[in-house]
This record gives C-alpha cells, sequence and structure tokens, in this order.
C-alpha cells in the first residue's frame, strides 16, 4: 500500500492526473519508441496507430491509482493484474523493462503537467507505480516459471503440420514443436503470441486463443484477417502476413501458453458466448468439455456477419454432438439462404440476450468485440447471473475503465 503521506498526494492529484491521461500516455509512448527503437518488437504497431495502446495503458494506470486510494469503482485489483502479467508474459517482457517505462512514465507526466509537479508530487506517483510495477514482476516470474521459460528465452520453434481455411477470411495452423520435444501442456481458453519478423518493420507479436483443446501433440491457432475497421486505420500487420506467407512446413516462433479465461472445475452448466472470431477460445473450452465431461450441460450461442464468416462451426457441431445435453443458437446479421446445420437454432439479427437459457447455476464465458460483450453481461446480470459467474476476455488491449466491472 501507498505509504499515508502519498495516498493523500495522490488522491489530490489523481483527478488532474486522469484528466490528462491519454496525453501524458501519447508523450510517454511517443518518447520511449523514439529513443528506444528496439521496444516497437514489443508494442503492436497497429494499437499504437489506433491509440488503443495509449487508453490501455492509462486505464490501467488510473484503475490502479483509484484502487490504492480506496476509490476502485468496482474494479478487482487482482483481475487487472493477473490479465495484464498474463499478457506480459506472453510478450516475454523483462524486469529491468520496468525500470525504462517507469523513467518515461514519470517524464511525461512531468512533461504534461509542467510546474504543477513538485518534487513530493513526482515522488508519490513514483512510490504508486513501483507498487504496480513490483506486484506485475513477481507475478510474471511465477508465470514464467510454471511455463518452464525464462524472460530472457520465452520463444519456441514450431513447424506448420497443417494449414486449413475455416471461412471467409478465417485461417486455423496446426503447429508442432520443431524440437521434437512434447508440445506444452495448456489449459483451454488460454492464447500464445506469435512473433514474426515483417519485412521492412521489424519484429512484431500478436496473442492468438488455441483453438482446440490438448490433443496429439499439437497446438491449433485460429487467424482472421483484420481487415481496416474504418478508412485509413491499418490493417492487421500480423494476422495478414500469416494469411500471405504462411504454409505448411514454414516454421513460426510461440510464446508458452498463457491467459486467465480458463475453465473453472466444477460441474455447473455452461453457457459459452461468442461472436466473430471469439469463437476461438470458445471452440477449445467446448472441446474440452466433449472429451472430459460429456454429461455436462452446455449452451453454445455464435454472433456471425453470415455463414460465409462463420469459423470452426464443424468443430462446435462435432463437439455438442458428444455432449448429453447442448443448445447451439446461431444469430447471423444477415438472412442465409444455407439450410441450417442439424441441431444448430439459427437465428437473424443481432442476438437477442434474452433468448440466451440461463439458471442460477450457470457459468457463462463471453469473447468477441467488447461492445458485444458489455451488452450480453449486462443482460445476464440484470437476470440475475452473479458477476463471479461471468467471465470474458478481450482481444487486443484491455480498456481498464470502471464500466468493466459495472
Amino acid at each position: 500500500m501507498l505509504s499515508a503521506a502519498n495516498e493523500e498526494i495522490v488522491r489530490a492529484t489523481l483527478p488532474v492526473v486522469r484528466q490528462h491521461l491519454e496525453t501524458i500516455t501519447g508523450v510517454f509512448y511517443d518518447t520511449m519508441l523514439t529513443e528506444h527503437p528496439e521496444l516497437l518488437d514489443v508494442f503492436s504497431r497497429s494499437a499504437q496507430a489506433t491509440g488503443a495502446q495509449r487508453q490501455a495503458l492509462a486505464g490501467a494506470v488510473a484503475a490502479f491509482a483509484a484502487t490504492q486510494i480506496g476509490a476502485g469503482e468496482g474494479l478487482p485489483i487482482d483481475v487487472m493484474v493477473e490479465r495484464i502479467a498474463q499478457r506480459h508474459a506472453s510478450l516475454g517482457i523483462r524486469p529491468e523493462q520496468y525500470t525504462v517505462v517507469g523513467h518515461y512514465l514519470l517524464h511525461a507526466v512531468a512533461t504534461v503537467l509542467g510546474d504543477a509537479v513538485t518534487p513530493d508530487i513526482a515522488a508519490a506517483w513514483d512510490e504508486l507505480y513501483w507498487l504496480f510495477a513490483v506486484r506485475l514482476i513477481g507475478r510474471e516470474a511465477r508465470l514464467y516459471a510454471e511455463a518452464g521459460v525464462t524472460s530472457e528465452q520465452p520463444w519456441r520453434e514450431f513447424t506448420v503440420a497443417h494449414r486449413h481455411d475455416e471461412a471467409d477470411d478465417t485461417v486455423s495452423f496446426v503447429l508442432t514443436p520443431t524440437d521434437d520435444q512434447p508440445a506444452p501442456a495448456f489449459t483451454p481458453g488460454q492464447y500464445v503470441s506469435v512473433a514474426v519478423d515483417l519485412p521492412g518493420i521489424g519484429r512484431q507479436l500478436r496473442q492468438y486463443s488455441l483453438s482446440q483443446a490438448p490433443s496429439g501433440g499439437a497446438l491449433r491457432i485460429t487467424v482472421r484477417r483484420a481487415r481496416p475497421a474504418t478508412p485509413g486505420t491499418p490493417a492487421g500487420l500480423v494476422s495478414c502476413y500469416l494469411h500471405d506467407h504462411v504454409h505448411e512446413g514454414d516454421q513460426l516462433r510461440l510464446s508458452a501458453p498463457y491467459g486467465d479465461l480458463t475453465l473453472r472445475p466444477g460441474t455447473h452448466p455452461l453457457v459459452l458466448i461468442s461472436a466473430g472470431v471469439g469463437i476461438t477460445p470458445i471452440a477449445a473450452i467446448l472441446d474440452h468439455i466433449a472429451r472430459t465431461q460429456p454429461t455436462r450441460d452446455v449452451v453454445a450461442v455464435h454472433a456471425e456477419n453470415d455463414a460465409t464468416r462463420h469459423p470452426l462451426r464443424a468443430d462446435i457441431i462435432t463437439s455438442g454432438a458428444r455432449l448429453r445435453s447442448f443448445r447451439h443458437l446461431v444469430w447471423y446479421a444477415h438472412p442465409t439462404t444455407e439450410p441450417a446445420p442439424a441441431g444448430i437454432e439459427l437465428h437473424t439479427g443481432h442476438v437477442q440476450p434474452d433468448d440466451i437459457p440461463i439458471r442460477p447455476d450457470t457459468e457463462a464465458y463471453l469473447c468477441g468485440p467488447v461492445p458485444f460483450m458489455q451488452t450480453i453481461r449486462s443482460n445476464l446480470r440484470q437476470r440475475g447471473l452473479p458477476t463471479e459467474q461471468i467471465r470474458y476476455e478481450v482481444f487486443g488491449a484491455d480498456q481498464w475503465t470502471p464500466t468493466q466491472a459495472a
């Protein structure tokens, strides 16, 4: 916890810092990456271009500061620390990099706020930063140890054993260790980072969910080509590279599996809800349930633009057929003339949350665009499902805002 004197300083200055946080994080990234261009190998250039990375950092700093002065606005700090640490471990973040980040972050605060940052204020925010950093460093060290890797050598070579087109703009890669040693163990719902060296750009890292339960000594990732969301925004550098240039026999460098959207032990009924490529961790969880708990009650819900964009549909159908009790609800935004495969309850338009069956003891797992998950999560809570029974995964930079805990 913050020292008493510094807690009062942070309490008094947080409103001003929060007001200028996006400007502060913008100065931070611009300065740090200019003076340390090697860090461009860690930070997503796409997230930098859209501003998502600076928004995520700003939200995390504000949320952590709020918890330290007793104004956490409902966001459990342990959840935030765990999710960030898992992401950092997948990127191979090293302890010494926190010193660099701390230096430039506090320099950015002083640059933006100017003479208002007295030595006492600077010291208080320095203490706050290192409280946050030490928690992350400690958790990341344990994650590396559990994975049997180090932050200096977090990568392993894999060979593309099979490539399969899943749907329009979506392809799966089945990957086997190049060293002929066993594939790493993982828990369904986790992801790996893929490191690729892009011509003229350098190394870029992206996380992709493992889309199949552990089986056969291989890992499978399913990648959707990230096209520009709006005119002028960048396409996904890594997803496009994987689609256009990576084929069977090629090699990819992967991290160990990480991530906290993992299935809790138990026998409660499950509702697995996804949209778009958010189906990937859901498919792995359902595959695992079908292999290990075929008597468990499961409902799978998926939202997609149309049938041609629906990845892993056959996997969901196959896994569901092995369960004693399974319902498969699908919403396509656009009408389709294709008859629904057996077992699918097909609807047109947007998902109607009230039509998702739940019971008081249901556990829900969500993955998809943030607005989609916010809508579903709000509905489930209004219908009586407790917060602790709703878990979710955000693809990309997590925006730590009070509404996430609402």
